[in-house]
């Protein structure tokens, strides 16, 4: 009974006739900055190095895996930061996506507390499809609960699709416990579809903060090692699909902690909790997202990882301001 409902349930999937694309969605966006706005590259000033992993819906077999890995820096020379990223999105066993891409952030400092930056991001993404992992609604015997191997459904005639993208971003900040961005991916729109045309959406993300002290400055002037509070709100919207997540990070070092809400318009999405630790150089974040949509009972939420290194400073004086924006 159970394999015949499963057959059915790929049979339901496989005759829509539209399928939106939409990117690979992650909690703790300030924990991958270079995937949330480009102009945070080198927001840190020193050199930083980033892994994030993402397992969504675990308890749904074959659900969405993601894996990024960046590294950016600030560069005097330069007037700004650079960063490289790596992404590689599963979903299900059937479909890839490999992205790698370049930044450049120009940064200028407007007064004694205005700080901007802008920036512009080169991709380059090679999306896979394994026909074989594929099932179609012709192929299910849904009285017997069995997989038929022959389908009607005509091949494409690449299985895998390569194409440039183009992404920028800007973010304001002020006197270190403000600040705001707007970035927008997907300039050029690529074309995406192994079959005809099917061009990916813009995404406009739109990204606000805070940052308090709840105690008088250190000595040091560190202002990582004091207790805070950073209320955040971040808005984005892909096509037909909108997003808010409203939401708050506590920080006493060496924790941090946050929780938010994520609401998709349409319906409640998520509640997430977060967690992190900072030592030495190094930061480690691990979130859940707690699913409230109608998945509730079937997804298995979601569950994120995120380590940061923190490389020393390559020169000792920087004329920009460095952006104080979450650590996770």
């Amino acid at each position: 009974m159970l394999k015949t409902l499963h057959c059915l349930m790929i049979g339901v999937i496989s005759c829509f006739n539209f399928v939106y694309a939409q990117d690979a969605e992650f909690s703790q966006y300030f924990a991958n900055p270079l995937n949330l706005n480009p102009a945070l590259a080198g927001n840190k000033m020193c050199p930083r190095i980033i892994f994030n992993y993402r397992n969504q819906w675990p308890s749904i077999a074959n659900g969405f895996i993601t894996y990024t890995a960046s590294y950016d820096m600030y560069m005097e020379k330069l007037h700004g930061g650079i960063g490289f990223c790596f992404m590689n999105d599963r979903a299900g066993q059937a479909y890839r996506s490999t992205a790698f891409s370049g930044i450049y952030n120009y940064g200028l400092n407007v007064s004694s507390k205005v700080e901007v930056n802008a920036a512009m991001q080169v991709t380059y993404q090679q999306n896979t499809l394994d026909w074989d992992k594929l099932v179609f609604a012709d192929q299910i015997d849904t009285r017997q609960g069995v997989i038929i191997p022959e389908t009607a459904e005509n091949k494409p005639d690449q299985l895998s699709k390569g194409f440039p993208d183009f992404s920028t971003g800007i973010t304001v900040g002020y006197d270190k416990s403000m600040y705001w961005g707007v970035a927008v991916h997907h300039l050029s729109q690529p074309d995406i579809s192994f079959y005809g045309k099917s061009t990916l959406d813009m995404k406009i993300t739109a990204h606000w903060g805070a940052l308090f002290d709840l105690q008088k400055e250190s000595s040091e002037g560190n202002t990582e090692h004091q207790m805070s509070l950073s209320p955040n709100i971040l808005y984005q919207q892909q096509g037909k699909f909108h997003q808010l997540n409203v939401g708050c990070y506590l920080n006493k070092y060496p924790f941090t902690g946050g929780v938010w809400y994520r609401n998709n318009f349409e319906n409640s999405d998520a509640i997430i909790a977060m967690l992190g630790l900072s030592f030495l150089n190094f930061k480690i974040g691990y979130s859940y997202d707690y699913s409230i949509s109608r998945l509730i009972n079937l997804s298995g939420g979601s569950h994120e990882l995120s380590l940061v290194w923190q490389l020393p400073r390559f020169e000792k004086q920087h004329k920009l301001h460095q952006l104080e924006v979450p650590n996770f």
